[in-house]
């Protein structure tokens, strides 16, 4: 199906928890509610800000420390090689990039900057993880923590209230993580660049998402309006399977490697 097309991958959690990355809707964890930041908690409530950082500087470890799997040099293999038109991910953790891919829309963000909400000034997630580990030098002496998706962490109440958070170093501002978070919208020069690349290919292929989240989803069902087949790879159901013309239920660290090696970009 995908042989001769220039395709276009739309990759979500699934891709990365091969990496040890959890997600929010897979096999283990749908089974277990997640309660993920709001976006106007976090802008409006300096509790729930500190409730996030405090987790986040637990959750971060897991994922500044990940590597790319089977599945992301693949994908990277298959774009070196010119089968691979380019990426749409929906995940935070920067792995399509470390594996090698180049073209890569990072819908929702990345993880590894952060942002002033006052003045707009950027800094690497690493120099903030320092800088909140020496305003809470007790940290380490945290409860076990249970790491969940997002580079977020489970912790007891105590142990958040009493977290210190840093602020600007240029404007003493609010920080926020550069994702988009749950009830925010994707910013438009995203979505612009991302229906721009699918605009450019002649097949979508989806790897390790649920497509239960619209900003996802939407993008199958852009490819079905235009007559462009869809191939979905993911363990368990889809939003979109009703819109795929194949779907493989298989690990994207399984089933990529074997379709690069059958395209040739083994």
């Amino acid at each position: 199906m995908l042989r001769g097309r220039r395709v276009v991958v739309l990759t979500g959690a699934g891709c990365s928890t091969e990496s040890g990355i959890p997600d929010y809707r897979g096999p283990e964890t749908r089974r277990r509610a997640r309660n993920p930041i709001q976006y106007r908690a976090f802008v409006t409530d300096p509790a729930a800000r500190t409730r996030y950082w405090a987790r986040s500087a637990v959750g971060w470890q897991r994922v500044a420390q990940a590597r790319p799997n089977a599945g992301h040099y693949a994908l990277a293999r298959m774009e070196a090689a010119g089968l691979v038109h380019g990426l749409i991910t929906q995940n935070v953790d920067g792995l399509h990039y470390a594996a090698g891919s180049r073209r890569v829309v990072e819908l929702h963000g990345a993880l590894a900057h952060v942002r002033c909400l006052g003045c707009g000034a950027a800094e690497l997630r690493a120099g903030l993880q320092r800088r909140l580990l020496a305003l809470n030098p007790g940290w380490t002496a945290r409860p076990p923590a249970e790491i969940a998706p997002d580079g977020d962490a489970e912790l007891d109440p105590p142990w958040e209230q009493t977290f210190r958070v840093p602020a600007c170093l240029r404007c003493g501002g609010v920080l926020k993580p550069d994702v988009v978070f749950f009830g925010e919208n994707v910013p438009r020069p995203v979505v612009d660049d991302a229906w721009t690349l699918l605009g450019e290919g002649d097949a979508l292929l989806v790897a390790g998402s649920s497509l239960a989240v619209y900003s996802g989803y939407r993008f199958v069902r852009g490819a079905a309006k235009e007559g462009k087949p869809v191939a979905i790879v993911n363990l368990g159901p889809t939003r979109g399977d009703a819109d795929a013309a194949l779907r493989v239920d298989g690990r994207t660290g399984d089933v990529l490697p074997a379709l690069a090696e059958a395209l040739g970009a083994g």
